[in-house]
């Protein structure tokens, strides 16, 4: 069992699961903490949010001058990770280049353990550039040696959300219409976030190692999530399906006038993409009760202060 006062070091502690976890480890008594985070303006609203902690900006890609901060560090949280965008290079960078460095850092600095953030995806039908380079972080972190325990969390949704249900949620609020690229019946397994910050603390708390597949444990069609979405925001904009192409033209249209768009022709096809991934009973292994999916719908939009801070792209 960790003591309170040893140190957790966060790699891409400013992004949705990063945020989280540094609220769920104070709350469970941690002071150590530390953020490191290429994005200006999210390690901001970290610092402002939690300005006992201490909150670095740097690119681990190319940059140098963080590397001492894994010196004395307890657990490593390797959570930093490209999901979206369009060029795959940028893929290449920050999920490979990025964890190559973290990690020899990690062994210079005889890092005892460390917390591997991976994806569902590895385990996914869907060929992409996130799905192509999880698949390679996974395996240069399990090659360092180090003590580890790899998680695999599906679609995760929560404060702090800018992508996904964050950002749909968000459109939804402030459009009449909401289109559903076709039938909307596509098999989603969405994760809570602060249920998976709970599994982080858990394994840490525990040493815990292994690999496991964190899977919501409730099933939905994508059409009845954005439903159940717009019953928790309260929303009023009409949910209207439209054929499959024409969405993809939408979103290459949008993807002319932005060079970081929040959801992608390429994230389209692997949300239509048929995968069923495992339900493993991880509220029992890890000893973390699931939140229903309704009720954490309502805590991620109705919090006073998090669910009001959408996290820039």
């Amino acid at each position: 069992m960790r003591k309170k006062g040893e140190k957790i070091v966060i790699t891409g502690g400013a992004g949705l699961v990063g945020q989280n976890l540094v609220a769920e480890l104070k709350l469970r008594g941690y002071s150590r903490i530390v953020s490191i985070d290429k994005a200006v303006a999210n390690s901001a609203i970290l610092r402002e949010q939690h300005p006992d902690i201490e909150v670095i900006v740097a690119d681990l890609a190319c940059e140098d001058g963080w590397q001492h901060l894994l010196a004395d560090c307890d657990a490593l949280v390797h959570g930093h990770a490209q999901i979206g965008g369009l060029v795959p290079q940028e893929f290449v960078k920050n999920n490979i280049l990025a964890s190559e460095r973290v990690m020899a850092a990690a062994k210079h600095y005889d890092v005892p353990y460390v917390v591997n953030i991976s994806s569902s995806v590895v385990n996914s039908l869907a060929v992409d550039d996130y799905t192509e380079t999880k698949k390679a972080q996974e395996k240069l972190v399990a090659q360092t040696g180090i003590t580890q325990i790899v998680l695999r969390p599906t679609l995760m949704f929560g404060w702090f959300d800018r992508k996904h249900v964050g950002w749909l949620a968000r459109f939804m609020e402030k459009m009449p219409v909401f289109p559903i690229p076709g039938s909307g019946k596509y098999l989603r397994q969405p994760l809570y976030v602060g249920d998976f910050c709970k599994v982080i603390v858990s394994a840490i708390e525990n040493n815990m190692t292994g690999a496991y597949n964190i899977t919501g444990q409730e099933r939905i069609d994508y059409i009845d999530l954005i439903r159940a979405m717009k019953c928790a925001t309260g929303a009023g904009a009409v949910i209207v399906k439209i054929p499959y192409g024409l969405f993809a033209i939408l979103l290459r249209t949008y993807a002319l006038f932005s060079n970081n768009p929040p959801f992608t022709e390429k994230q389209m096809k692997a949300l239509s993409t048929p995968d069923v991934f495992e339900i493993i009973d991880w509220p029992e292994i890890f000893g973390v009760r699931a939140t229903p999916l309704d009720a954490a719908l309502k805590e991620t939009f109705g919090h006073p202060v998090y669910s009001k801070i959408a996290l820039k792209f």
